[in-house]
């Protein structure tokens, strides 16, 4: 399973139409995220817009390929673009993916038996 973290920049001036969207989100496109494996997927945002994104996923290119092929995500990709600066394309193809360092229960996994 891939740990995918990624982040995005809110228009600080949106901040607070984006979390009451997030807060009532389309049971389509819950439904839709579900199925095409986006597992385990949560958002966070600080005061001054900065969002960082996770989830888990079998393949990320495959999960992003089987959005894109839902009408939904088209038009939640659509509505979800005027709230984020400094995106080329759809938010959940345009963000910035960032490097996984460190992960507990991995290095724990590598010492064996404690």
């Amino acid at each position: 399973m891939q740990r995918i973290c990624f982040q995005l920049q809110v228009t600080p001036g949106r901040i607070d139409e984006y979390k009451r969207r997030h807060a009532a989100v389309w049971p389509d496109m819950l439904q839709a995220l579900r199925d095409s494996g986006w597992h385990n997927y949560s958002l966070f945002l600080r005061p001054d817009g900065l969002l960082i994104g996770y989830f888990e996923t079998e393949d990320l290119a495959a999960a992003q390929a089987a959005m894109a092929a839902t009408e939904v995500n088209g038009r939640w990709q659509a509505e979800m673009r005027e709230f984020f600066e400094d995106l080329e394309g759809a938010p959940d193809e345009g963000f910035v993916q960032l490097e996984e360092v460190f992960n507990l229960e991995e290095q724990l996994g590598r010492l064996g038996p404690l």
